[in-house]
């Protein structure tokens, strides 16, 4: 399968932005889908997490209430809707597809399938 990332720019802290990653290739519901950040001089970090038909998420602690994945199986695209913005959210975010569905999804082993990422800048 192959992800395209998209929805990344410049913000204001307090702001929101929604990201997409579209699918393309093999059939959408064969993964469940994750996104993944990774800020200048830091390792990439688990954000967040949806089952292949949308009925299960996870959320990292850091983003949980303020961040919503969403999945559209009709359209093969995964949103990040992320709301209440703040200047540590800056980094490249990245989609990325998993045959998984259980413990190991919050590691980026689990995930077969990456997307190239897109920048978010939040200004303080």
């Amino acid at each position: 399968v192959q992800l395209q990332a998209s929805g990344g720019g410049l913000v204001q802290a307090g702001g929101s932005l929604r990201l997409s990653c579209a699918a393309s290739g093999r059939t959408f519901t064969t993964y469940s889908m994750g996104w993944f950040r990774q800020a200048p001089g830091k390792e990439r970090e688990f954000v967040a997490h949806i089952s292949w038909n949308g009925d299960r998420t996870y959320y990292a602690d850091s983003v949980k209430d303020r961040f919503t994945i969403a999945r559209d199986n009709a359209k093969n695209t995964v949103y990040l809707q992320m709301n209440s913005l703040k200047p540590e959210d800056t980094a490249v975010y990245y989609c990325a597809a998993s045959y998984h569905d259980g413990t190991y999804i919050y590691q980026l082993g689990a995930y077969a399938y990456w997307g190239q990422g897109t920048l978010v800048t939040v200004s303080s």
